[in-house]
């Protein structure tokens, strides 16, 4: 499924994979909510419920969009983490892998100050 994630004037492209988390979060669709940063990752809950799957990394990419069942959180990651080292980005704990963006992930750095995610069908 492809969705778009819009933070102030950025929007981006991206796609759900297959998974059942990601189908659960796709039928959340369309959501706005505030969101959470920590390091160069924005996350924000999601009203899913899902346990870690086939899917799930201990360390991710930038671009990939995340799962956190301990937080019920969607996260997408673009950067270094508080517990990432060089050339690993390392989330909080395990993430169901749900999908990834599409273009430059790293665009995300410019609306760290923004409150507000809205993630839709595109």
């Amino acid at each position: 499924m492809n969705i778009r994630i819009t933070v102030g004037d950025v929007e981006l492209e991206a796609e759900l994979n297959d998974s059942p988390t990601a189908r659960k979060v796709a039928e959340t669709l369309p959501l706005e909510t505030a969101f959470n940063t920590w390091g160069e990752e924005i996350y924000f809950t999601v009203p899913v419920e899902a346990v870690l799957d086939d899917t799930a990394r201990e360390v991710v990419e930038p671009g990939d969009l995340g799962y956190w069942p301990t937080g019920g959180a969607f996260c997408i990651f673009f950067g270094q983490t508080p517990m990432s080292s060089p050339g690993r980005i390392v989330p909080a704990g395990p993430v169901n892998i749900i999908g990834r963006v599409s273009g430059d992930a790293g665009r995300l750095k410019e609306v760290m100050g923004e409150r507000e995610i809205r993630v839709e069908p595109a």
